[in-house]
């Protein structure tokens, strides 16, 4: 489980540590910083963060958790937003990247952020959303460690406007609605739109229709006895790509891929096999495919399956952006 958006406390976490969005002289504060203060033992927590005194805007320093669930929490001082400036950009990145490799330098396994400089400091959601995730993912790519984004209520997480009202309006235009009237109703409306396609076809001159690329028959019929598994490896050969990156950038974790490998018969999640989808840039067609082999479907009643169709349909194989909308929309993530 690399990156995993979550809806909690973050003070009531199990992992290695929590991070802290500070103040440069490390002071408890209000929002985030109280709470983590508070959770922690007030004095104690206060009286670390005096001794080292001062973290600059994009640093990260390290305590104890104390009376945390939290072994460790690491502070971490994000920019106070002024209309977009880059250099503020760079030091929110600076924040999560100085947080990661802390973390790596302590040989702590798992960490835990809030959505930092969104609160009081005033960075808009969205924004500060994409670069958390940026950072998140670009330390992912070459390193091993369990990370959560942890966001306390709903207005504390937006993805971008328009990314939103897309998706609504795809789901909108896509979704199948349950049908309520009589079956006798639709049984008539079925019969009648069957005699009217039979009447155009009759009296319409046939008119061309685009042929859509086919696979061939023989590489299909050579798939058929396929497992899960041995679809997923074959696929990562054809494509010449290292185990590690596919792993990676399906946001799973490197045992549950040992798993995979090991055992042809392997069974996953329905979440984790979309995970491979997205991570080796399938077709809708070949997604349906690699579902079918773990006897799962893509269904035009499920929300999650239309985002999911949305993204591939737009060729958009981000698996962080996938997941943002996912949670934006309620919805389960994608990985592990």
């Amino acid at each position: 489980m690399p990156l995993k958006i979550i809806r909690q406390d973050i003070t009531k976490l199990h992992v290695d540590a929590i991070v802290n969005a500070a103040n440069n002289r490390l002071l408890a504060g209000g929002g985030v910083c109280g709470a983590i203060f508070s959770a922690a033992g007030k004095d104690r927590m206060q009286a670390a963060c005096n001794k080292i005194g001062y973290c600059k805007t994009g640093g990260a320093v390290i305590t104890k958790g104390y009376d945390l669930p939290a072994k460790y929490v690491i502070h971490t001082v994000g920019p106070i937003y002024r209309h977009g400036d880059a250099n503020q950009a760079r030091e929110l990145y600076d924040c999560y990247r100085n947080s990661l490799f802390l973390a790596e330098r302590k040989r702590l396994r798992s960490i835990a952020f809030p959505l930092i400089s969104s609160g009081i400091y005033g960075y808009p959601k969205a924004d500060a959303l994409k670069i958390a995730r940026n950072a998140i993912s670009d330390f992912l790519e070459l390193h091993e460690m369990d990370v959560y984004l942890v966001v306390y209520d709903k207005n504390s997480f937006e993805i971008g406007k328009s990314l939103f009202d897309s998706i609504q309006s795809y789901i909108d235009e896509t979704m199948v609605k349950p049908d309520f009237r009589s079956r006798q109703i639709i049984e008539s409306e079925m019969w009648g739109a069957v005699y009217e396609a039979n009447a155009a076809e009759q009296y319409c001159p046939p008119t061309s229709v685009p042929i859509q690329p086919m696979r061939s028959l023989e590489d299909l019929m050579k798939q058929v006895d396929e497992s899960f598994s041995q679809m997923l490896l074959r696929l990562i050969d054809e494509r010449g790509l290292k185990d590690s990156a596919v792993y990676k950038k399906a946001n799973i974790d490197r045992k549950l891929f040992s798993k995979i490998r090991i055992d042809k018969n392997y069974k996953p999640k329905k979440t984790t096999a979309l995970s491979f989808a997205i991570a080796l840039e399938l077709s809708l067609d070949e997604t349906k495919d690699l579902l079918g082999k773990a006897g799962y479907a893509l269904t035009h009643s499920s929300k999650a399956d239309i985002i999911l169709e949305y993204f591939i349909e737009r060729a958009n194989y981000n698996i962080f952006e996938i997941n943002e909308a996912l949670f934006a929309f309620g919805q389960p993530l994608l990985g592990v």
